[in-house]
């Protein structure tokens, strides 16, 4: 038999058998057995990952069979005697994990790369504790780790550069939609549709109930009222409705205030007025920590978990933030090139001291409180902040240099890889 004659007879015909009949016969047997391998070789569905697809899976049919079950991911654990707060940054060449391109919710201030910064190093760098290596922040496991749940983040700017942050890195996986209730960037409401996870930005500088009673001040920056025993129900007559709360500040208690406790003056810090009591920043920063982890613990019925995000120094050189002090570095500083100290020092004890006593109250409680310490960490970024490029170098406008918040990518994108750890323990 001549091997062409036998491939022909797969298929049911001869060319020594000119049957008209049995050639058509032999066409559809083809046709059909083409359609159903070509049934079998349909590219995957895409992935449900993103916003817009979720609407489309209600016109599937209802015979349909049931989606697959999340993927089940391991516990992380870390050795006893791994401190992920101390440690060193040290190069990752895969960094970063998205772009201003790739994320929309980068405040502009905070985009660097947008508005020309000419090196790119700063974004080549991980933490890595001094006894163990940490594992990659994870977009899809992260949110199967939240999967419908719901996080708030209650502070100044910086809480909204975190929880940017957070969700420029869960872009990879998911775009989350705008749900909030105003305009307001302060007041972030945002969802993600596929893991029914909703994170929230509640704007409260100081934590406590404040009023501004000069919009010049003493110092040009404005002068506060702040009601030290008094917390800000702007956030906390809603945190009984989230799971995790990250609770953070700082920044803005450099700035003059009169002080009230039980409706009555007890003091103020630079303002300047006569017969009142100077009372140093220390003491009104611990007690508006005090007030606000207070409240979270005393709660009735909040059964969430509660994180506070330690201090993040600033990087002023050669100057004061308002008397032409900047931050031009271009790489991390070593473990023993520098030390917090200062304010950051007495701000990050005192935070330290009302979390001990908070997390003892919490536990009588049923209120789990971990400390998100990312202090000696930032330390150590002098080159990881905007300073002058959050806007064009030809715009109009004055601007100091911004040694505070964090560029974005940048090293910020640490502390979600933190609480990605701290929530998957």
């Amino acid at each position: 038999m001549k091997p062409h004659a036998y491939r022909l007879r797969i298929w049911g015909y001869h060319h020594a058998h000119g049957n008209p009949r049995r050639l058509l016969f032999s066409v559809v047997l083809l046709l059909l057995v083409l359609a159903i391998v070509s049934c079998y070789n349909q590219p995957p569905l895409p992935s449900d990952n993103y916003e817009h697809s979720s609407s489309s899976s209600s016109s599937l049919s209802s015979s349909s069979p049931a989606p697959p079950p999340p993927p089940r991911y391991p516990s992380i654990r870390l050795p006893r005697d791994c401190d992920i707060s101390q440690g060193e940054w040290v190069r990752d060449p895969d960094a970063p994990y998205y772009t201003n391109l790739t994320c929309f919710t980068i405040q502009e201030h905070q985009n660097c790369m947008k508005y020309g910064r000419p090196d790119m190093d700063f974004l080549k760098w991980r933490w890595r504790p001094a006894a163990c290596e940490l594992p990659r922040f994870d977009a899809a496991w992260f949110l199967e780790l939240v999967r419908g749940k719901s996080m708030a983040f209650v502070g100044d700017s910086l809480a909204r550069n975190h929880m940017q942050s957070l969700m420029c890195l869960l872009s990879r996986v998911e775009y989350p939609k705008d749900i909030s209730d105003t305009t307001d960037d302060n007041f972030k409401r945002m969802f993600y549709t596929a893991y029914n996870f909703t994170v929230s930005t509640f704007w409260s500088p100081f934590l406590v109930k404040a009023e501004e009673a000069d919009t010049d001040g003493p110092n040009h920056t404005g002068l506060w009222n702040l009601y030290l025993d008094e917390v800000d129900d702007n956030w906390a007559s809603r945190i009984h409705e989230f799971d995790y709360v990250i609770v953070s500040d700082g920044n803005w208690f450099t700035r003059p205030a009169i002080l009230y406790e039980k409706g009555e003056l007890v003091g103020c810090h630079f303002c300047l007025l006569d017969n009142v009591t100077d009372l140093t920043l220390r003491y009104s920063h611990r007690m508006a920590f005090r007030t606000a982890l207070r409240a979270i613990t005393e709660l009735d019925g909040f059964r969430g978990k509660v994180f506070l995000r330690t201090v993040s120094p600033s990087h002023f050189e050669n100057g004061e933030w308002n008397k032409g002090g900047n931050c031009v570095r271009t790489r991390p500083f070593r473990a023993n090139e520098t030390r917090l100290e200062g304010l950051d020092l007495e701000f990050y004890e005192a935070q330290a001291e009302e979390f001990r006593e908070a997390e003892r109250a919490g536990k009588a409680k049923g209120v789990e409180l971990k400390m998100l310490d990312t202090t000696g960490a930032m330390l150590l970024r002098p080159d990881g902040h905007p300073s002058r490029y959050g806007h064009w170098a030809d715009a109009n406008v004055t601007l100091y240099n911004d040694c505070v918040h964090w560029c974005l990518p940048g090293p910020i994108d640490m502390w979600n890889n933190l609480l990605f750890l701290m929530l998957g323990e």
